[in-house]
């Protein structure tokens, strides 16, 4: 993901929206490859060359506040880059969404995974957690209607697309931590062949015990 903006770190002529527009993007990079305990102003200032005087200018709720806004902009790039397959067989929808993992992992070259999960796994703020909570409940609605849309009955849509979401960020943990792509693809196979499946028997909760 490109960093954005061209100006020195000590450039005051850098309009308001564009330094805090630029770490924000910084810190959605710094969630995806480091977490939330490697997504400091400091690191954020680092990685994105904006000065030092913009932390609590841009952000004077501190880190939650910029955070927030990291995990917004996470999430409206992703809802947006499933919109292009409304209207599509489900299958479709699935293989966008693989892909766009796909593209990350290569792009970082294994290092980066979800920013919404890194703050998932280590907030120790119950807003931020549930800001969290609700931008997957926003990719599952997403997905359900791009699936319905496609074809699928509505409760089947729903199922498969908490399948899709689940399966694949644990694939994309594992990758991380494997340093391949393998268990993508494996999970991949699996799920687009689900989608293949006119409206797919995915259980129902609670069908088997664990």
């Amino acid at each position: 993901m490109d960093q954005g903006g061209g100006e020195s770190p000590g450039d005051d002529r850098v309009p308001r929206g564009g330094v805090r527009a630029r770490m924000v993007e910084g810190a959605v990079r710094l969630l995806a490859t480091s977490g939330v305990e490697g997504t400091s102003f400091a690191e954020v200032l680092a990685a994105t060359g904006s000065p030092r005087g913009s932390v609590y200018h841009h952000f004077p709720g501190g880190k939650p506040e910029l955070l927030h806004a990291a995990l917004d902009l996470a999430s409206e790039r992703g809802l947006a880059a499933m919109e292009a397959t409304r209207g599509q067989p489900a299958v479709i929808v699935v293989q966008r969404f693989l892909s766009l993992w796909r593209e990350l992992l290569e792009r970082s070259h294994l290092t980066a995974g979800c920013a919404v999960v890194a703050v998932t796994v280590a907030a120790g703020d119950d807003d931020l957690l549930s800001h969290a909570g609700t931008i997957f409940r926003n990719w599952t609605n997403l997905l359900t209607e791009l699936c319905a849309a496609g074809g699928l009955d509505r409760e089947p849509a729903r199922r498969l697309a908490v399948t899709v979401i689940s399966a694949t960020e644990g694939a994309v943990a594992l990758c991380r931590a494997e340093r391949s792509l393998e268990p993508l693809e494996d999970i991949s196979a699996v799920l687009l062949s689900l989608a293949e499946t006119p409206n797919p028997r995915v259980p129902a909760a609670g069908r088997y015990a664990i």
